[in-house]
């Protein structure tokens, strides 16, 4: 090579190592966060998602690594992490809350969010951001040990057509409670069954051990019988013999339905989306479900593109003229029930290795603009945990979302987790179903199996 090319050569070389040098801080200063996420049960709920990590990596650089995983999954998948020491970023599941979030600030896992949540207080409407509020019994003090995303309800859904071929218009629906009942056992189900020549059932009772639906619709009898489990304090009140009379209302109620045939068999053994299945399938007339996803199914067939042109009509026809959503009847006494309100939260673990960069991805997202589509993309199966989201004109849009705002804003209360973080176990193990299968698969008097639902809540909670 010629003494002018090495020359050349030479230089060419020391300014690519100094161009290394140069982009070696650069590189390093970029980071990553990972973010699990449960998966969302629409596409338009995870497209909201990942159009949130897109906006945020381009204004702040950071990089999200996301992976979603199905509900059932989270739980394990979480603890495991937290076993092994390698826990994600920022972590969020439907089920934390219910079943971990509160175990786990109580045990000193959960970083403190308060700086974040704190100064945005006054964006979160009543009975939202208080779930997040959990005890830390390293710290000896509450803080916000999670950030609050959206909430669910109960809801009634009924076919109004099958409710029509029975002879029956939705006005007459009773509104007191053991006619209500009765409504659906004695008239509904005899009647359709008469006009179809099928075997289809008055109600679809949630009663699997692995439902989450089952305890929560079973936490609306008991609150039917104005059933306290624990004070504002957390401390047990199941020693109240009021409280077991309530207990036993409110168990003989929910498994009548069964022990009087009027509920599917298999409901003892389902699990979250059994009840919707038996509803599209129009095996039952009526099902009460904690969302409204239910209807929501049919109104995402209407607009799905994959479909038949057929089958996007009936969905449309499902959606708009024969799926009724409904509350449930007065309390016994006649007053009206106040519903109980799940907040779903998020969590950063204290050992998490990128926590000021999964504030701010948490920051990010609970922005208006970034939340609103996150919790509107799942089609009213969710409602705001905002109060700016709950006056969107998405919640006016039609007769379920318009029932779905109504009972939120009607006033919710929160569930016994909130107040005593052992009832998360309680959840986990489903107490309130076991009770159930107690009386209807082993035949056990309904006051024997509450004396053992007391001992056990006692037991894990006292």
């Amino acid at each position: 090579m010629k003494a002018w090319g090495l020359r050349t050569f030479a230089l060419a070389v020391s300014a690519a190592i100094g161009l290394s040098f140069v982009a070696a801080p650069a590189m390093a200063q970029q980071k990553t966060i990972t973010v699990w996420f449960g998966k969302g049960f629409y596409k338009s709920e995870d497209d909201a998602l990942l159009d949130a990590i897109k906006k945020f990596e381009a204004k702040t650089g950071i990089k999200v690594e996301l992976s979603q995983y199905a509900i059932q999954d989270m739980i394990p998948k979480t603890v495991a992490a937290l076993d092994s020491g390698t826990v994600p970023d920022v972590a969020y599941s439907d089920s934390y809350d219910v079943q971990a979030a509160g175990k786990w600030a109580f045990e000193g896992k959960l970083e403190d969010l308060s700086d974040i949540l704190t100064p945005m207080k006054s964006a979160f409407a009543p009975n939202t951001l208080e779930t997040a509020l959990l005890y830390n019994d390293v710290t000896k003090k509450k803080a916000y040990y999670g950030f609050p995303l959206k909430q669910q309800s109960m809801h009634v859904q009924i076919w109004g057509d099958m409710l029509e071929q029975a002879g029956f218009k939705a006005s007459d629906i009773p509104t007191k409670w053991e006619d209500y009942w009765s409504f659906w056992c004695d008239k509904v189900q005899p009647a359709i069954r008469k006009a179809t020549g099928q075997r289809i059932y008055g109600v679809g009772q949630p009663m699997g051990v692995e439902s989450t639906d089952s305890f929560q619709s079973f936490y609306t009898f008991m609150d039917a019988y104005n059933v306290k489990l624990v004070d504002d304090d957390g401390k047990l009140l199941v020693d109240d013999p009021k409280v077991r009379d309530g207990l036993i209302h409110a168990l003989k109620d929910y498994t009548d339905t069964y022990v009087r045939g009027c509920t599917p068999p298999s409901s003892t053994t389902w699990k979250d989306p059994d009840n919707n299945v038996a509803f599209h399938n129009k095996t039952i007339v009526m099902t009460h479900n904690f969302t409204i996803s239910i209807a929501a199914k049919w109104f995402e067939d209407s607009t799905n593109p994959a479909l038949t042109p057929e089958q996007r009509a009936a969905g449309k026809k499902a959606y708009e003229e024969t799926i009724i959503t409904a509350s449930f009847p007065n309390k016994p006494d006649g007053t009206p029930i106040k519903y109980r309100s799940d907040v779903k939260t998020g969590v950063i673990f204290t050992a998490a290795k990128n926590k000021p960069e999964a504030k701010e991805f948490i920051k990010f997202l609970l922005q208006e603009e970034n939340l609103r589509p996150y919790v509107e993309g799942a089609l009213g199966r969710w409602f705001p945990v905002t109060t700016a989201s709950q006056q969107s004109r998405f919640w006016q849009a039609d007769r379920h979302r318009k029932a779905v705002y109504a009972q939120f804003t009607g006033g919710t209360t929160p569930f016994d987790f909130t107040k005593n973080y052992k009832f998360t176990i309680l959840n986990n193990e489903n107490v309130w179903a076991k009770a159930m299968n107690r009386v209807v698969s082993e035949k056990v008097p309904v006051d024997k199996a509450v004396d053992e639902l007391i001992a056990r809540i006692k037991q894990v909670a006292g």
